[in-house]
């Protein structure tokens, strides 16, 4: 019997599904760089340069491991679509069988079912074996609850594989140590340099490429250091295990004007493609505890992330879709701001992130929750244009990951499927949380007035604004006890203000 498999640009790893019974002398890998999936958003340069990089990497590795590789550059003569390049492959050839690991994303995996239009072969597509969490599973684990909530899952997901598990107890007594992270920056921190990997001929071709056909894209593409190899994203997460982890709990939340990695991973690239499985990256993680190389407050946090976050993420993701990207219970419209796309604004802390993202095709989680985040959430940003923008500007970014996280978490799109309460914060915790406040056109100490701070009159406003559909959180009472007390001066102010502001942005 003779198979085709494909190999879609996410899944570079040789532990996919797809390959497990792959017959190197009879069975032929497919993989093909298509203009269709680098544009139906316009992705970031840098994250087009990555994976395309790592596809032609993960193809050569194949091929020197004894695998039949076909793989199909981006070229004039490439038909522009995954589906046609398949259809072409299979002219005149026989195939018994045609087998793919199923998509991270519901509109990849639509086009996969409609693959035996294209091909005179049964079609297989095979459950991606390389989560904890099935998606059936979590659609089990979800049924009949009232609310879903990440850190019940989570505790589960502990439980059952033994992670950082104590017999039937968490690891020192505490299921999670929040009380001793998420601390503000303090000064002179020694943050490690980020992991920079060597270019190659691979890298430079594909720089090129991307210079040309894609110049219109957001996002500087040099300098480009990000592995693109197995063996380079193992060599970043054994860095970052021996020089970030330790002070990765203690500091995951802090902001500091002109350091974007923090102690943070960075390993999301990684992950998402398959170069990295999530496994391996949690027994990493582990493995330094109980060798006592980072503390278990560092280590339980970087393990939610994965294990609890990413998981629980994906499960609501095929949970909800594909009703989910409609959502829009604010009735947010006001159209996306200029300054998202080149971070010119005099708001300190939007711009720092805008333009670590724009340079580095990433952003720390708190700088994309409680700075980007935040403001789109309290300035009433349509959720399609957020949802897009979050696709287009990270490189970690894929469907499944992202618009749950937009909806749900950024935006309470989804009058709160998974969050408890909208993530809205004013000039306060960002001035808590960072030192960006200092270098801003705006005083954060300010209530009102052109001066002051726009987060926090647009704080006020937005719970104003959305009374009725807010007021009965449990959560939000403090919130609506303080409105109660209000002047009513002080509410015009707090409208005024806001209606002057977000009149101006463009």
């Amino acid at each position: 019997m003779k198979t085709l498999r494909l190999i879609l640009g996410d899944q570079l790893n040789t532990q996919i599904s797809s390959l497990s019974d792959c017959d190197k002398e009879k069975d032929i890998i497919f993989m093909c760089e298509v203009w269709d999936e680098a544009t139906y958003v316009k992705h970031h340069k840098k994250k087009i340069v990555l994976l395309f990089s790592a596809m032609r990497h993960f193809s050569n590795l194949l091929k020197k491991e004894g695998y039949q590789v076909h793989y199909v550059k981006l070229n004039s003569k490439n038909s522009g679509s995954f589906t046609d390049e398949v259809g072409q492959f299979c002219k005149g050839k026989a195939f018994d069988k045609f087998i793919v690991t199923e998509s991270g994303e519901y509109r990849v995996n639509e086009i996969l079912k409609k693959l035996d239009n294209k091909i005179k072969a049964e079609v297989e597509i095979r459950e991606d074996d390389r989560f904890y969490c099935s998606i059936n599973e979590f659609k089990k684990w979800a049924k009949n609850r009232k609310t879903l909530r990440l850190e019940t899952f989570y505790r589960e997901m502990r439980k059952k594989y033994q992670i950082l598990m104590d017999g039937e107890s968490p690891e020192g007594g505490a299921w999670n140590y929040d009380n001793q992270n998420r601390q503000p920056p303090k000064e002179n921190l020694k943050i490690p340099a980020p992991y920079q990997a060597k270019g190659d001929d691979i890298v430079e071709a594909v720089i090129k490429l991307v210079e040309k056909r894609f110049s219109s894209h957001f996002g500087d593409i040099e300098p480009f250091h990000y592995a693109v190899t197995r063996e380079q994203a193992l060599y970043a997460l054994d860095k970052f295990i021996k020089e970030r982890l330790s002070s990765f709990g203690e500091y995951q939340d802090a902001m500091v004007e002109n350091e974007p990695w923090m102690y943070h991973s960075h390993l999301s690239f990684y992950l998402n493609c398959g170069l990295l499985l999530p496994k391996e990256v949690i027994e990493a993680a582990e493995k330094a505890y109980y060798k006592k190389q980072a503390p278990l407050n560092a280590v339980e946090g970087f393990i939610r992330q994965i294990l609890g976050w990413r998981e629980f993420i994906r499960g609501i993701y095929w949970l909800a879709m594909p009703d989910y990207v409609n959502k829009n219970a604010m009735r947010a419209n006001r159209d996306l701001p200029a300054f998202f796309w080149d971070g010119d604004t005099k708001l300190n802390c939007i711009k720092q992130s805008v333009l670590a993202t724009k340079n580095h095709a990433y952003a720390h989680h708190i700088q994309r929750l409680m700075v980007i985040g935040n403001f789109m959430l309290l300035a009433g940003i349509e959720p399609k244009q957020v949802s897009e923008w979050f696709l287009i500007v990270y490189a970690d970014a894929y469907e499944w990951v992202e618009l749950p996280n937009v909806m749900g978490m950024i935006l309470y799109a989804d009058s709160g499927l998974f969050a408890s309460k909208p993530y809205a914060a004013s000039g306060a915790y960002i001035n808590k949380m960072s030192d960006y406040c200092k270098s801003c056109d705006y005083n954060v100490k300010e209530k009102n007035g052109q001066s002051a701070c726009p987060f926090n009159y647009l704080y006020w406003d937005f719970f104003i604004r959305h009374k009725k559909l807010l007021e009965s959180n449990p959560r939000l009472g403090f919130c609506y006890k303080i409105i109660s007390k209000m002047s009513d001066d002080k509410k015009q102010a707090v409208k005024k203000d806001s209606e002057t502001f977000l009149s101006n942005l463009k």
